[in-house]
């Protein structure tokens, strides 16, 4: 196993001047103050010799570039960060329901579509919000977490609200939050009161529906004061056992908690104890339920420049020609699950033996994007980012990976959170990995480079490792591994771990 320390140059030359790392450092600093699940740090000051401009169209926003906005939304940060994290948690949906009250019940302005699940809720989110927004409905979508910006959690008519609409919102509320902490035995947390914002940013739009991905679980998440109409389950796989579960059937208890009395359940496939659990919970409660392999699915996919060409089948019908600029089959069956979901609320496979117009949902789904998920940030060598966090999502990222490019030499970069199963993601990962980086973000529950270099050395022998404990040193480190391939464009980097892992790198590659 080697290790590097950070240098004063490029290895191909070019000086980093040496203020760049004080400012990075700076950054880290001021940042570090800050709960890591509230922003991911401002970084990224060091030129990155990887570096090939940002993407275009970037769906996240950056930080505000008025300084007062960008003060404000800090305070409001910060205020946040006294909270409880989103790690801590207390199974009730008391506090958020006494909120909820005292707002006037602003979760019951519009219909929701609540999304639960372990993989794929937020690009599932995603994709039912661009086909609501194609058929001209006004939408609000709830996901977590974020990948670089606080505000993009919650989003208006499929962009997020803006930095000043967010600070806003929360003074709006405030009043209202502090008369409920001051009741209740606990004060709300985080997470609690972003629901509460966003439900509340939800009602003053107003929107025509809302999509609302859970935090954790179902059952007893913050989220989990709507009556959503249609309920969606993406795959269930093992994640927070320490909280839901340790099978998928346990794990399913929770997050059946979303589906309510005669909703329409939209069924990813599942392992078969899980299903077993949310079938059963839909009986009871005279929900009905589209299985994904049986009343829709994926037809037929190709691996397409830039995404993939799909066949679905939704429940009124058949929808070809479908681009979507997403890789891998898990996001060609997020897709079908999406295009359900919508069918679900429009009432489509029920007494309305129709189907949707395919062209809109063709335009819908071209149109669609999900950072940090499969998502490429430069080429020469390719950079990819995925938020994969548990061997489930690693064991579908790397089959992604392999379909949709084929490298002939790729290297890892993984940083990840104390707690999850890294042993599980090196596995999935160890046989299309040439190499791997390990390396640290910057959140107070990342793993230590050095424990996580212990694991990785024993899931790739230590010839196979490399420790960087600075997130951009691991960078460039990866992308000189990479380069020494003599065939120059079949190599690649896959940058990985956790959403913050992904956000920071994200940008450093955009800012750099």
């Amino acid at each position: 196993m080697s290790e590097q320390q950070p240098e004063s140059h490029d290895r191909d030359g070019v000086d980093h001047l040496d203020d760049s790392f004080d400012e990075f450092d700076q950054i880290v600093a001021e940042e570090s103050d800050r709960d890591p699940d509230l922003a991911v740090i401002e970084a990224g000051s060091r030129t990155l010799r990887a570096q090939a401009g940002p993407p275009t169209g970037d769906p996240v926003p950056s930080r505000p570039e008025d300084p007062e906005v960008a003060k404000a939304l800090l305070e409001v940060e910060q205020e946040l960060a006294t909270r409880w994290g989103e790690t801590k948690l207390e199974p009730s949906v008391s506090r958020i329901a006494a909120l909820m009250d005292v707002l006037g019940e602003p979760q019951r302005a519009y219909p929701s579509i609540h999304v639960t699940g372990t993989n794929g809720k937020t690009s599932t989110a995603r994709m039912i919000e661009a086909l609501l927004n194609a058929f001209d409905l006004r939408t609000g979508r709830y996901t977590s977490p974020h990948v670089q910006s606080i505000t993009e959690r919650i989003s208006l008519d499929g962009a997020p609200i803006d930095a000043e609409r967010f600070v806003e919102t929360y003074h709006d509320i405030k009043p209202y939050v502090e008369m409920v902490d001051a009741a209740e035995e606990y004060r709300l947390s985080f997470f609690e009161v972003l629901t509460g914002m966003a439900y509340a940013a939800f009602a003053d739009a107003p929107v025509d529906v809302a999509v609302v991905e859970v935090g954790m679980g179902g059952s007893w998440d913050a989220t989990n004061v709507i009556d959503g109409s249609v309920a969606v389950i993406t795959p269930i796989s093992l994640d927070h056992t320490d909280r839901l579960g340790s099978t998928p059937g346990e794990i399913a208890q929770e997050k059946g908690g979303v589906i309510k009395q005669d909703a329409t359940v939209i069924l990813a496939q599942q392992p078969v104890d899980a299903a077993q659990v949310l079938l059963k919970k839909s009986v009871e409660v005279d929900a009905t339920v589209a299985r994904e392999g049986m009343e829709f699915g994926v037809v037929s996919r190709e691996v397409a420049v830039g995404g993939q060409m799909l066949t679905l089948r939704g429940m009124g019908g058949e929808y070809d020609g479908i681009f979507l600029p997403l890789y891998g089959a898990h996001m060609a069956h997020n897709a079908a699950v999406a295009l359900a979901a919508v069918e679900a609320f429009f009432g489509v496979g029920g007494e309305h033996a129709r189907e949707l117009d395919a062209d809109t949902v063709r335009r819908a789904f071209a149109s669609v994007t999900s950072p940090g998920r499969m998502e490429v940030v430069r080429r020469s060598p390719t950079v990819i980012l995925d938020a994969a966090h548990n061997p489930a999502g690693a064991q579908v990222t790397a089959e992604a990976v392999t379909e949709a490019f084929g490298f002939s030499r790729l290297i890892g970069v993984v940083a990840a959170s104390e707690g999850k199963d890294v042993r599980g993601v090196f596995e999935a990962f160890e046989p299309i990995f040439a190499e791997v980086v390990v390396t640290e973000n910057t959140s107070h529950r990342a793993m230590g480079a050095d424990e996580l270099a212990a694991i990785a050395v024993e899931v790739f022998g230590a010839d196979r490792v490399q420790v960087e404990p600075r997130l951009d040193d691991a960078l460039e480190a990866a992308v000189t591994l990479a380069e020494e391939e003599a065939e120059y464009g079949g190599a690649g980097v896959l940058v990985t771990g956790s959403v913050i892992t992904v956000g920071e790198a994200r940008l450093l590659f955009k800012r750099g």
